[in-house]
């Protein structure tokens, strides 16, 4: 199986374990004298099961991400890398976004407020951290569809 299979595995497992959980919530109480619409115990047996599955799955992906490497960099470098990215890009668009005056003044008497910062340059840098961003998710994104998930 290829390390990108395991990564969608391990969102399905999640999605099934959140409609589970879910369920057995709604089941956890039942009018007295009535029975519910599902065995929680049941509903349990299959949450524990799934968690041992995802574990499995979880541990098996790390495994890979820290043995796999490109370029000298091993894969959860690399996506701890990419994370940054995405949140500098996003602290810089809004850092930019903040700055950017939008309040009409209707008379010499009001306050007048002015950037602090330099928008167009904070969105310079935005479109930049975006541009690593995609190269570095295409690199990964590769590297998921060749990699082969380790035992």
């Amino acid at each position: 199986m290829k390390l990108a299979e395991a990564l969608i595995q391990r969102i399905d497992a999640q999605k099934r374990l959140r409609f589970l959980e879910t369920r057995l919530e709604r089941v956890a109480t039942a009018q007295e004298g009535e029975s519910p619409a599902e065995d929680p115990r049941e509903l349990m047996e299959q949450i524990e099961s799934l968690y041992a599955e995802l574990e499995n799955l979880i541990a098996r992906i790390n495994r890979t991400n820290c043995a796999v490497s490109d370029g000298g960099d091993c894969l959860a470098d690399l996506l701890v890398r990419r994370d940054l990215l995405q949140k500098k890009q996003s602290t810089w668009r809004e850092i930019a976004a903040a700055g950017t005056i939008t309040a009409p003044r209707h008379s010499s008497r009001e306050v007048r407020f002015v950037s602090t910062v330099h928008v167009a340059e904070l969105q310079k840098q935005a479109d930049a951290f975006a541009q690593q961003f995609r190269e570095l998710d295409t690199r990964i994104q590769r590297l998921n569809w060749t990699t082969d998930l380790l035992v």
